[in-house]
């Protein structure tokens, strides 16, 4: 991650969504943000495409409302979140920026990036999908997450093009945001075990996040990558002592 002045003026990487002109943003359509369209999805009569074409066009008609109350999110928890706070210290003590809104970028994720809720990259710094974010405590989440990349990447030079970093990272962070806790996966994925369930969240996330890697040939490689590299991963809480959330 480079200096924030810096990484203002560095080109965006084109996997992430960048400002957009007014020239350049997809025209609004109003013909499928509507009560009928909303009525049609709630009893199961919208096609896959007429859901896709409500929940785009829904998303650009709010993206000023989402992207505000993800700046707002966003600048508390840089203020009073522990995890944050302490995340943003350490990025510092291994050569980082102050993380801040010169690096941390509320953005509307268009559909293309399917349910993508964040991002990190090296130049540009943090994205938040901003209307893909449910809650404070959900960005905290994820802000959590891609802050542990911030780390990787600086503290141990994380190499995107190599699978095992990637999976590594994506363990690390995974295990240390809090996203595997308990209620998270009772509440919202929906997973109800009682005993075992943090070590299979974290793998499942894992796998998941791996297999969307431009390098990773399918599902048997996700796994075996983050199995090959689990066991020195999964007990490494660095920065933290311990799992804190």
């Amino acid at each position: 991650m480079t200096d924030p002045q810096k990484a203002s003026s560095a080109a965006t990487p084109p996997q992430l969504p960048t400002e957009q002109t007014a020239a350049d943003k997809p025209a609004y359509d109003p013909a499928w943000y509507t009560w009928s369209s909303f009525f049609r999805i709630l009893t199961n009569r919208a096609a896959p495409d007429d859901l896709a074409r409500y929940v785009e066009a829904r998303s650009i008609a709010q993206e000023a409302e989402h992207c505000r109350r993800c700046d707002a999110w966003r600048d508390w928890l840089l203020e009073y979140s522990p995890t944050v706070r302490f995340l943003d210290s350490k990025i510092a003590q291994v050569g980082g920026p102050k993380m801040d809104a010169a690096n941390i970028r509320c953005r509307r994720c268009p559909s293309l990036y399917g349910r993508k809720v964040g991002a990190f990259d090296g130049e540009y710094g943090i994205l938040l999908c901003a209307n893909h974010l449910r809650s404070r405590s959900h960005t905290e989440d994820v802000l959590s997450h891609e802050m542990v990349h911030a780390y990787d990447y600086l503290r141990f030079k994380w190499d995107k093009r190599n699978l095992k970093h990637s999976a590594c990272a994506e363990i690390r962070a995974t295990m240390l945001s809090g996203e595997c806790r308990w209620a998270r996966e009772f509440f919202d994925n929906h997973q109800w075990k009682f005993t075992g369930h943090f070590q299979d969240c974290v793998r499942r996330q894992a796998i998941l996040s791996l297999k969307k890697h431009p390098l990773c040939d399918g599902d048997e490689t996700a796994v075996k990558t983050v199995n090959s590299v689990w066991g020195s991963c999964f007990s490494d809480t660095r920065p933290f002592d311990e799992i804190y959330r």
